[in-house]
């Protein structure tokens, strides 16, 4: 499982996997009439949804943020209003969901596209307007200069009410998303060596992604012995020695839907501390998981991973050597969103919703463990998107069934 492979050898054996499908026009149309119903219960006659992951989400515009404003502007009736510099216009159009009919205004140069918001509103009869927090300050400023007669509010609960809970379309992509990136964490382990450095390991991950259907790593994390210690990592190109703990974190897109899967194991025979510590975080993985249900509260889960490791003798809270961040976060468009797994996140836990399980340990001047398998809350509990490692000495299921 662990060394006597190629880069050559694996990239040579991997086949592209088979497409899930992409976000039918239908489903936007449903977010966008969810979206209107979270504006009623916010007392909201509008809704700003600013250019990035929220917007491609209600109309598959995959536009990035720049200092030109885009956004969308939701009213109770009629269609989305989409708002775009002139000169983007046909860029902008070769990008929506042909399904979804928007109304598009266009602003030029010198022009404020604040004051065209402004003048929509007005058009509508709006005055409280729910404010996508992604907006970035000036720009959502500006336009209450331009509309001060209206009252500004936030929109985090409109937006995170229709994208925290994944439809079936939504979970078939995240799944796909992650077994490929599982597949490729499998061949990475085959390809170790003493000597090897991390930036051959990641550029090899790199083209495993791009070999097995996505466009590339969307981030990769590669680190051997002390640097493990380091969460996210140092800015420095580990060499791998025999007894080194190996962390790679790494992950993927399919149809913008994220991956983000980490293996913890050793290259040659664990010592009795590695082996422990490893067994541990799998318990608080477990735990982690075993927590979830339908209405529990996000903390819950958190505290379930600290209490196997407050048995054990670490910690306490995020005390060293112990357990320094949260459990767990959300993933869907963006690789970490609302709700998380921490303490203070009182979100009841629903059905659709979707977390990392992360519970990571790190002693320090030694090494750390990270375990990141990602599942999704069900009517009953919780479901694996992808198989766990099972055992130090085993950290990859067998293939998975395609």
């Amino acid at each position: 499982m662990i060394g006597g492979s190629t880069a050559e050898r694996e990239l040579s054996e991997i086949r592209p996997f088979a497409g899930a499908r992409p976000i039918a026009a239908a489903e936007r149309l449903a977010r966008i009439d969810k979206a209107r119903e979270g504006m009623v219960q916010a007392g909201a006659d509008a809704l700003i949804v600013a250019a990035g992951t929220s917007l491609v989400y209600f109309t598959g515009i995959g536009w990035g943020m720049i200092e030109r404003l885009v956004a969308m502007v939701l009213t109770p009736k009629g269609h989305p209003f989409i708002i775009c510099p002139a000169f983007e216009a046909e860029s902008l159009l070769a990008v929506v969901d042909p399904g979804i009919a928007i109304d598009l205004r266009c602003w030029d140069e010198h022009e404020s596209p604040s004051a065209l918001i402004a003048g929509i509103l007005r058009e509508q009869g709006c005055t409280r307007v729910a404010i996508d927090p992604a907006l970035p300050f000036g720009m959502a400023e500006r336009l209450h200069r331009a509309a001060p007669s209206a009252s500004i509010l936030d929109a985090t609960g409109i937006i995170d009410g229709c994208r925290a809970r994944k439809s079936p379309e939504e979970l078939a992509l995240l799944r796909q998303a992650k077994q490929m990136t599982l597949e490729v964490q499998r061949r990475a382990a085959r390809i170790l060596a003493p000597g090897i450095r991390a930036s051959t390991v990641r550029a090899f991950i790199d083209s495993a992604h791009r070999a097995i259907g996505a466009s590339g790593s969307s981030f990769c994390i590669v680190q051997f012995g002390l640097s493990t210690t380091v969460p996210h990592g140092l800015p420095q190109d580990d060499v791998l020695a025999e007894g080194d703990m190996v962390l790679i974190d790494t992950g993927c897109t399919v149809e913008g839907y994220n991956s983000d899967i980490t293996r913890s194991y050793v290259f040659g025979t664990p010592s009795a501390a590695q082996r422990r510590i490893w067994e541990m975080e799998r318990e608080a993985q477990q735990a982690a998981f075993d927590a979830v249900a339908p209405g529990v509260a996000c903390e819950a889960i958190d505290a379930a991973a600290r209490a196997v490791l407050d048995r054990h003798g670490l910690g306490p809270g995020y005390c060293l050597p112990g357990m320094p961040h949260r459990t767990g976060h959300g993933i869907g468009l963006c690789i970490h969103e609302a709700p998380y797994l921490v303490g203070g996140d009182r979100t009841p836990l629903a059905p659709g919703m979707c977390f990392s399980n992360e519970p990571t340990i790190v002693v320090p001047g030694q090494f750390g463990v990270r375990l990141e398998d990602h599942f999704h809350v069900t009517e009953t509990g919780a479901a694996w998107f992808t198989e766990p490692s099972s055992s130090i000495d085993r950290p990859f299921a067998a293939d998975p069934d395609r």
